[in-house]
């Protein structure tokens, strides 16, 4: 009992700390005390104190979160204030170690791009297509629909990175051909395809842009009036959340980087090899493309539980 009064004064002291010294938020002191608190019931379970606790009492506390399926981003809040409260104990000469120096933060999972279904993208692509069809002969809203349905037809036929693709140079459009070359991050350039739909939409698109005097000039495929001369992405994505929910796609589902990554999962879902993605998407390490090899995983599951005889 006077090991756990010891604790919760300890706990006090140090949380007057973090307010006068630090400015701590109420809330932000009163998320220490609960993962303090926390920590000392458990240990107190093992007839530990809090202020004595070693590496391997700790240790044992985060893997016992970790059991009981707490995230790894919670673990790893716990074990920040876990060291605070012992930097502080330390420096006030409470202790003479720190026990969580030697203590490995939980590694975090990392997280599943989001992306649409093939269904999702054909609807997306549709309702473009469908407003771009039946856009007014002229004015600004045949412009903005031709023009979101080119940025919706070449993103999903290439994966760009969405600054590539706001950026792109208008001889991308005149030449007309079925790849084109882009230079991505770190100045790597790459080649990238083009379907016969993004090359006609995007025809399209530079008919109408020809009809603009204060575009005809441009360097750039999609000009606009800002700094770079060229249309803002955050422009781009929001009309993109648009057209997304006028197709009953939730925006919160959408943005430019979903469709990058529908580019890569449906190609791969389609028999795409790994590399071959790598080098599309532009990236220099293959580590980072086989976070969409998660769309397989379905598909081969379903395939095994439909073809192997010893399946339930």
């Amino acid at each position: 009992m006077n090991a756990r009064i010891g604790s919760a004064a300890r706990i006090e002291a140090f949380l007057e700390m973090m307010a006068a010294e630090r400015g701590a938020s109420d809330n932000t002191l009163s998320s220490y005390r609960r993962d303090l608190e926390d920590a000392a019931t458990h240990l107190a379970g093992e007839g530990i104190a809090l202020t004595d606790a070693g590496s391997e009492n700790l240790r044992g506390f985060l893997a016992g979160l970790a059991a009981q399926g707490f995230a790894a981003t919670t673990q790893t809040r716990k074990l920040s204030a876990l060291r605070q409260f012992y930097h502080f104990l330390y420096a006030e000469g409470l202790r003479s170690d720190d026990p969580t120096g030697v203590l490995d933060s939980p590694k975090r999972g990392r997280p599943l791009p989001k992306t649409l279904s093939e269904e999702e993208t054909g609807r997306l692509l549709d309702r473009a297509a469908a407003e771009a069809r039946e856009a007014p002969a002229d004015g600004p809203e045949r412009l903005a629909a031709l023009r979101l349905h080119a940025l919706l037809e070449v993103l999903y036929a290439s994966g760009l990175r969405v600054s590539e693709l706001v950026g792109l140079p208008v001889t991308v459009a005149l030449r007309d051909e079925r790849f084109f070359a882009v230079r991505g991050k770190g100045g790597k350039e790459r080649i990238v395809p083009l379907s016969s739909k993004a090359r006609e939409a995007m025809q399209v698109w530079l008919k109408e842009r020809a009809t603009q005097p204060a575009m005809v000039d441009s360097p750039w495929l999609f000009p606009a009036s800002s700094q770079s001369g060229h249309l803002p992405r955050q422009v781009f994505a929001r009309e993109l959340k648009s057209v997304a929910a006028r197709a009953g796609i939730a925006a919160a589902k959408i943005s430019p980087h979903v469709l990058r990554h529908a580019f890569a999962s449906h190609l791969l879902q389609n028999g795409a090899d790994l590399r071959a993605v790598q080098e599309l998407l532009g990236h220099s390490d293959i580590s980072t493309t086989q976070i969409y090899t998660h769309v397989l995983e379905k598909r081969l599951t379903e395939l095994v539980q439909k073809h192997h005889p010893l399946a339930d």
